[in-house]
């Protein structure tokens, strides 16, 4: 029974084997690699295989050495069809926020320090004014995301107090974070009005009492209700508000400083309306719509900014310099007006169908039995549910498709394709064209 385990060589042995081929791995770490691939190996042997000839003993070991050096986040191309993919990291970032985030992050800066008077600055002041100037709010504020910038609000100005909620935006957005149950963590327990469908300013209205801390509207941005619904207006809850002293927040969830109209979206909220029509605070996320990094990013009225600024819980929230950076730079692209040519997500959703086709075809041409497939994507990352855009996408040849995908994903880059009606298909809406010739030569390799 115990001649299979005396074919396996010592720890010491593998070692020196394994140097011959990973001699440019530390050694320590292939001295944990021959003990972890021995104990493999062992475990084989218990479930009746036979041991492992020593020099494939030796390969095995290496290759898991290589496997804990290589990063285990890696870049990848995103054929899916959904612009912003949550699993796979939401918006890309634009040349100008990559080459910002460089930059800083390489050396040192003005992070906290003003350079004209040679004293102690603040980090927030990077993108307090752009902010201001881009939404017509009277100040800002950045945290980590936007789950973190409604808990920081909630907090700071309505702990242990009431918020007034409509029942049908007591929602449950990605990761399981559930207003009905943030709420009352946070120390500001919900009343919530009207009913799942219809919630009038009357509703909001008769519920304020003495222990009302804020009204709070949460846009429903992975959801949609239809048929007999209706929605008070921001406007109409800024008024009961407003006639009662209470402050009214306005979580955007996505946030858009965009029109989504004019192309072909229904009409998203923006961040600047929900100012004009009068909220107190409003929060978004900085890598959604925005197209930035991720950031929970509030602004409104500059004595509820100062009030959040200063709650301790903010500095557990900040976000860093390459963050900052990278925001900084994506918000310049909104201010000269270069929003659309800059950020990769709004040139994917604005690229017109017919040069996704000749791209299409172009990658087709050089991938035997691969056809065109007219197609559509959506917007995804919890923003414009429902809503499609028309889109263009190459369709792989073979009987296996689930197979194909799974060679594309475990290919270098990974590629990250959809399978609709028994085809695999490489949707190019969610595909820069600078990426499609590495793209055709990764398929043609998993197709090898």
């Amino acid at each position: 029974m115990t001649a299979p385990y005396r074919k396996l060589p010592a720890v010491d042995a593998l070692v020196r084997s394994a140097i011959i081929e990973g001699g440019d791995i530390p050694r320590d770490l292939l001295v944990a690699a021959a003990r972890a691939t021995l104990d493999a190996a062992r475990q084989a042997i218990r479930d009746g295989y036979a041991a492992p000839a020593p020099a494939a003993l030796a390969a095995a070991a290496v290759q898991r050495a290589r496997t804990w050096l290589t990063p285990s986040l890696r870049p990848l191309i995103n054929a899916s069809g959904v612009i912003l993919q949550t699993n796979l990291g939401r918006a890309p970032l634009s040349a100008a926020a990559l080459a910002a985030m460089q930059a800083v992050g390489s050396g040192y800066s003005n992070l906290e320090y003003d350079i004209t008077s040679g004293v102690r600055g603040s980090r927030s002041s990077h993108l307090t004014a752009l902010l201001c100037r881009l939404t017509g709010a009277e100040s800002a504020l950045a945290v980590n995301n936007n789950a973190a910038a409604i808990y920081l609000v909630l907090l700071a100005l309505a702990g242990g107090h009431e918020v007034i909620v409509s029942r049908g935006q007591a929602v449950e957005i990605g990761g399981g974070f559930r207003i009905p149950e943030v709420l009352p963590q946070s120390g500001a327990p919900p009343a919530e009005v009207g009913t799942t469908n219809r919630t009038y300013a009357s509703n909001y209205e008769a519920a304020i009492g003495p222990p009302t801390a804020l009204l709070m509207r949460i846009h429903t941005s992975n959801f949609r209700l239809s048929g007999f619904v209706h929605e008070t207006s921001l406007a109409d809850m800024v008024a009961v508000g407003r006639a009662h002293g209470v402050a009214v927040l306005d979580d955007l969830g996505s946030g858009t400083l965009l029109p989504t109209a004019p192309y072909g979206l229904a009409a998203e909220p923006t961040v600047q309306e929900s100012i004009i029509a009068g909220a107190d605070l409003v929060c978004f996320s900085g890598d959604k719509l925005l197209g930035g990094p991720q950031a929970g990013l509030i602004v409104g009225r500059a004595d509820l900014i100062n009030r959040l600024r200063q709650h301790p819980l903010a500095r557990a929230l900040r976000i860093d310099k390459t963050t900052i950076a990278g925001l900084e730079a994506t918000l310049l692209s909104y201010l000269r007006g270069r929003a659309v040519e800059e950020i990769p997500i709004w040139r994917m959703i604005a690229t017109p169908v017919e040069q996704l086709r000749q791209r299409a075809e172009r990658i087709a041409a050089r991938i035997s039995g691969a056809t065109i497939a007219t197609t559509v994507a959506t917007i995804g990352g919890g923003s414009l549910p429902g809503e499609t855009l028309p889109s263009i996408a190459v369709a792989l040849p073979g009987s296996r498709p689930d197979t194909l995908a799974q060679v594309l994903r475990c290919g270098d880059p990974p590629i990250i394709a959809r399978i609709t009606d028994a085809q695999l298909l490489i949707d190019l809406r969610s595909v820069p064209e600078e990426a499609d010739l590495l793209l055709a030569e990764a398929i043609l390799a998993a197709l090898a």
